[in-house]
């Protein structure tokens, strides 16, 4: 395999798994995106939250040009990114039995909000308590997930549950059990992941039905520009003010 074949190889995979995405998952993604609009119009709040790379398509709904301006990130320490040190500490705290209950104590979460819990595994204790706690308060849950992994792996949660199962509706993403695309013979280990693009286009296809959702019944949806062009600041600036007791990453 060449260096040009393994390159299209891989984005042929990721193309592929969007295929199956508008395929498979649009009814899903309708139901998602049309949950956040309710939520919106109703007045609640809305967050995201993964852990480790999971976090990364978190992070890409939050304060972002085209983006709802009232999606908030929820933070756990220790587990946002890959910045904590060293690396593995973060995996070990998503097996965390307790974490997602301090978390969610101490978080601006009420009922009628809405939570968009990613997991690519679900498989973990801090998700599973995650969805389950959230539930539990009133909170309406989207999961996103591979829900292979709840038929090809064991839970570690004490309930050999998933996240899939506490989820208000859940959006598979399709991805394969290890999140490696490619093989190579001279190569050990399968390589190349697609989850963080493939999440990140499944949940923008979320954020684009809220949108629309919301202007359809004639509420104009509350969205970021990009500061990058002439008025973008201005624009945020009145869009913030307008929501700020629903925006926690003001301050």
């Amino acid at each position: 395999m060449s260096d040009r074949a393994s390159a299209g190889q891989f984005l042929d995979a990721a193309i592929g798994l969007l295929g199956r995405l508008r395929d498979e998952e649009t009814d899903s993604i309708t139901a998602a995106g049309t949950l956040l609009a309710d939520t919106v119009a109703a007045g609640g709040r809305l967050f995201a939250f993964g852990a480790g790379h999971s976090s990364l398509a978190a992070q890409d709904l939050v304060y972002r040009a085209g983006g709802l301006a009232l999606m908030n990130l929820l933070a756990v320490p220790g587990v946002v990114g890959v910045d904590v040190m060293p690396a593995p500490l973060g995996s070990a705290l998503e097996r965390v039995d307790g974490l997602a209950s301090a978390v969610l104590d101490s978080s601006p979460l009420r009922a009628g909000d809405a939570l968009v819990i990613i997991s690519l595994s679900g498989r973990n204790a801090l998700p599973v308590e995650m969805a389950m706690n959230a539930r539990a308060l009133g909170v309406k849950v989207i999961g996103v997930t591979s829900v292979a992994y709840a038929s090809e792996t064991k839970s570690r949660h004490a309930s050999g549950t998933y996240l899939k199962d506490h989820c208000d509706l859940v959006l598979d993403s399709k991805i394969a059990v290890g999140d490696a695309e490619l093989t190579h013979d001279d190569i050990p280990a399968p390589f190349a992941p697609a989850s963080t693009v493939v999440t990140s286009a499944l949940l923008q296809a979320v954020m684009a039905t809220t949108a629309t959702t919301l202007a359809d019944r004639g509420i104009e949806p509350p969205l970021l520009r990009s500061g990058n062009v002439d008025g973008g600041h201005d624009w945020n600036a009145r869009v913030m003010e307008q929501y700020r007791d629903r925006i926690f990453y003001r301050y």
